[in-house]
């Protein structure tokens, strides 16, 4: 069975019980893969390329990746926090230098590493126009992808046309809004649901996949097929 593990930060993560209602869209992915097809969710809370690399999670992931796996790399809403020197890194320097090791080590295990630009935050001008927040991230990581040649999903154009399309109201049943809470970064359970839909389209169009590897795209999943596990015991010393 191939694996794709996912690198990434909190808007792919899994999220716990103690975080319900936010999702990571990358719990949602497995509902439009097929079961042959399984997904390695090692995307984290906070995370940048820089930090992601430091704590040795790539290595992590190289313990087990398989020739043929795939290597879903989306980072950049923590790297553009360039004032905290643990995350922040420079669009295109230190950003491109560390998405080309990603890129290198995926296929030194004989796997095949696919990009993901960063999805969209929830901000719109007075006018109701969806703004680009993640400055010059995304096209560091087009200008990455073209010179090593690993395909690109852009998340960031494709789901900052759904926010436009959808309008300032309508995109508040996507983020993790709640009645003590106005996240327009992390999402919900539709909301992760969509843009898991819209990163599988992105998957076909660039044909990493193949139609034989997807499944239901076109069709509604219920919010509530969403689960939150409880969160790990972590062991403490006698």
């Amino acid at each position: 069975m191939r694996t794709l593990h996912l690198a990434g930060d909190s808007t792919a993560a899994q999220k716990y019980a103690d975080a319900a209602p936010e999702t990571g869209w990358g719990t949602a992915l497995p509902f439009f893969l097929h079961r042959d097809l399984a997904v390695a969710n090692h995307a984290v809370n906070g995370r940048s390329t820089r930090s992601f690399l430091a704590e040795g999670r790539l290595d992590a992931i190289l313990r087990v990746i398989r020739p043929g796996d795939l290597l879903l790399v989306q980072f950049g809403h923590n790297d553009q926090k360039t004032d905290d020197p643990a995350r922040g890194t420079d669009p295109w320097t230190t950003y491109q230098d560390n998405l080309r090791l990603f890129a290198a080590a995926a296929r030194e295990r004989g796997a095949l590493p696919v990009f993901a630009t960063s999805v969209e935050r929830r901000r719109f001008d007075p006018a109701g126009t969806a703004l680009a927040t993640l400055g010059a991230y995304p096209a560091a990581m087009r200008a990455v992808a073209r010179e090593t040649g690993v395909p690109l999903l852009d998340v960031t154009a494709r789901s900052l046309a759904l926010w436009q399309a959808l309008g300032p109201e309508a995109t508040k049943a996507y983020f993790n809004w709640t009645p003590t809470e106005q996240d327009n970064t992390h999402f919900n359970p539709p909301g992760a649901i969509e843009i898991a839909r819209l990163v599988t389209d992105e998957l076909l169009r660039t044909r990493v996949l193949a139609p034989r590897d997807t499944r239901r795209l076109e069709d509604p999943v219920p919010a509530d097929r969403i689960t939150w596990p409880q969160p790990p015991q972590i062991e403490e010393n006698p």
